[in-house]
């Protein structure tokens, strides 16, 4: 049987790439004559030719976002989640091979009414948050550069960007200049127009733009800015779909009928609905987070650690950083402090028990361990994924338990970042990182919990147990 695979997920980043490496590595073990292609962030290594359609026997869509099915017209296709590819490719391919997973033939002529209303339905239940992501990809480059320069000002005094202070450094008001007043300002118009791009393309980015402004300038904010973006891309698409104009005029639909209606209602509604409402939200989650004492701010550290590391990168872990990067945006700089901590300790916990622990991993997990050492430090917590996926019923609690810790630590404790992303390198930076020395500390405390738990869960590797 002669597969051919395309992998996706919304955020076209970890699971895309993931799937793609566990489908081919268990299909060579079974010999299963496989091709992928990948419809992640990066262009994919193997485009299939029209040879490699006409010659499989399946075409398996592993995604969790809109593919176009257009080229496997008669075809047999089989559709699955990409975590499920990611996570159990050999049970996938089996139950592929055995039949267990019954293909559907695709006729791009003729689609059955029940075909339609599947991917209909598939498409409602999935397309808010590929919005939504969409919109927050395209910040976060803005809210890194703006954020960690910010945060290079500070090195020359928290008020030095300050004209007139005693401690005033040119250097520093230029870095606060570039990184707050354009990149950092920039962060919600962009998530505002990406989001409403999304759903209805390139005619919305303009009413998605002025929605992220209407945001600021309305004092809504983040979550004003998230509701601007999809009233604008909806907004956008109606006008689109319902007014049509003769021919004589057509052409001036994109360039001022579509634009000045989608500006205008997208603005009035921000102004006359949505505004208020949203800012008095905003303040009173401000308020409350400003005063939330220790025990809860542990609390509240707890869950947001807990929810970074249960995906690795995935969709949880996305939500709850934008939710932290949100919150910086009003002066809160706890949460973001807490994820960044959390994110690092599931590949450097890993990392730490392949060190003290070999017996519990193949050569190669130890060989990637110094890999992951350098992964953890930069923020980068798709460093665990390989090693969840291999022994996901206990790696995934142990960096749960630890990345939790990590994080109720360091909002316990005060821990505070300016930077939203950078790991341990922005460390270095003076004024970054509030109570440095007990953000290390949390951080190195997740990480043990995390190495501790996988030494006495954690089964013996039987090739390890071999060697010795």
């Amino acid at each position: 049987m002669k597969i051919i695979a395309i992998t996706a997920c919304p955020t076209g980043v970890a699971h895309t790439y993931l799937a793609e490496a566990n489908l081919k590595k268990n299909a060579c073990k079974k010999s299963i004559p496989l091709l992928v292609e990948t419809h992640g962030a990066v262009e994919s290594e193997y485009i299939f030719t029209d040879d490699d359609i006409r010659q499989a026997d399946v075409v398996l869509i592993a995604a969790d976002k809109f593919i176009d099915l257009s080229r496997f017209n008669n075809k047999n296709i089989i559709r699955v989640s990409v975590t499920r590819a990611a996570k159990d490719a050999s049970g996938l391919l089996d139950d592929i091979v055995s039949g267990k997973l019954q293909p559907e033939r695709y006729l791009a002529s003729d689609i059955s009414e029940k075909q339609s209303q599947k991917d209909t339905d598939k498409s409602l239940v999935s397309q808010i948050y590929i919005h939504l992501i969409t919109g927050v990809n395209l910040m976060i480059p803005f809210v890194v550069a703006g954020g960690i320069l910010i945060a290079l000002s500070f090195s020359f005094g928290i008020t030095a960007a300050t004209p007139g202070d005693p401690n005033f450094s040119p250097v520093a008001k230029m870095l606060s200049d570039i990184g707050g007043g354009a990149a950092f300002a920039l962060m919600l118009p962009i998530l505002s127009l990406g989001i409403s791009k999304s759903i209805s393309g390139n005619m919305g980015m303009v009413s998605g733009a002025v929605g992220g402004m209407m945001a600021i300038q309305t004092g809504s904010g983040f979550l004003g800015a998230l509701l601007a973006g999809f009233l604008a891309g909806y907004i956008t698409l109606l006008i689109v779909k319902y007014i049509n104009l003769p021919k004589s005029v057509a052409g001036l639909k994109p360039i001022l009928i579509v634009p000045l209606l989608s500006v205008f209602i997208t603005g009035a509604l921000m102004v006359l609905v949505i505004g208020e409402p949203i800012k008095f939200l905003l303040d009173s989650l401000t308020l409350f987070l400003q005063n939330l004492g220790n025990t809860n701010a542990a609390i509240m550290g707890l869950m947001i650690g807990m929810m970074v590391a249960f995906d690795m990168g995935g969709p949880l872990n996305k939500t709850v950083c934008m939710f932290a990067i949100g919150l910086m945006s009003t002066g809160i700089y706890e949460p973001i402090a807490a994820c960044m901590a959390a994110g690092m300790v599931p590949p450097l916990g890993i990392a730490l028990a392949t060190t003290l622990f070999g017996r519990k991993f193949t050569r190669q997990e130890r060989d990637t361990g110094k890999v992951t050492y350098v992964l953890g430090l930069s923020f980068i917590t798709e460093g665990a994924i390989p090693y969840a996926v291999a022994d996901p019923l206990r790696v995934i609690p142990a960096i749960v338990a630890g990345s939790g810790l990590a994080g109720a630590l360091s909002m316990a404790l005060g821990c505070a970042s300016r930077a939203p992303h950078g790991g341990v390198f922005v460390m270095f930076i003076p004024n970054v990182i509030t109570h440095v020395v007990s953000y290390i500390a949390a951080i190195a405390a997740g990480a043990l919990l995390t190495a501790l738990i996988l030494r006495f869960i954690k089964k013996d590797s039987p090739e390890t147990v071999q060697e010795m």
